[in-house]
């Protein structure tokens, strides 16, 4: 007995090509499309200044893409200012901490003036709470409010990691932070 050599259909051949294509253009448009949303924008401040201050570059992108869209002249409801929305009365907090007699508020439209001071911050916030998330909480919702959180057995177990976060706001703030920097890792890391 013989067997018989199927034909595969050209148009099934064709109908084949033509989804693998559509899969592997879905792939590299949807890498495309992540990297416009996650853009790497002022890296000699960033990577500068994230070493610097001992912090991963790619949790500094995160905060200034959830903080201003990297939009240098941001300003928030509040008075936020900047591409990581410092806050006057922390902005004059950190010009006391580094000693810096030479700026000015208004200088929080600067974006290497402004990324300096942030990622200050962060690396302050990363020495206290040792923790992305924690210290993600502590620059939106403020370093006194986070100690208050880690002394509540209730909301924190062992005083370090957040097992919730009270605040929505705040929890949707390190949520956001969180997801951005993982998308910064898979795309630039």
């Amino acid at each position: 007995m013989t067997r018989r050599k199927r034909r595969v259909p050209a148009a099934a051949v064709a109908a084949a090509v033509i989804c693998s294509a559509l899969v592997i253009s879905g792939f590299f448009g949807y890498r495309v499309f992540r990297r416009e949303t996650h853009p790497i924008k002022y890296s000699e401040y960033v990577e500068h200044y994230s070493r610097e201050y001992g912090i991963d570059k790619y949790f500094a992108y995160a905060v200034i893409k959830t903080e201003s869209g990297f939009r240098p002249e941001a300003r928030s409801d509040v008075g936020a200012r900047g591409l990581m929305q410092i806050m006057e009365q922390t902005f004059d907090w950190l010009k006391f901490r580094q000693g810096d007699e030479n700026t000015s508020y208004s200088d929080m439209y600067d974006p290497e003036t402004n990324i300096r001071y942030g990622c200050y911050l962060l690396g302050f916030l990363m020495d206290e709470f040792g923790c992305e998330e924690t210290a993600a909480a502590a620059y939106h919702a403020g370093r006194g409010q986070v100690n208050e959180w880690l002394s509540d057995e209730a909301i924190s177990a062992d005083g370090v990691h957040l097992d919730t976060i009270p605040i929505r706001d705040t929890a949707h703030y390190v949520h956001k932070v969180t997801k951005a920097k993982a998308v910064y890792v898979s795309l630039y890391g």
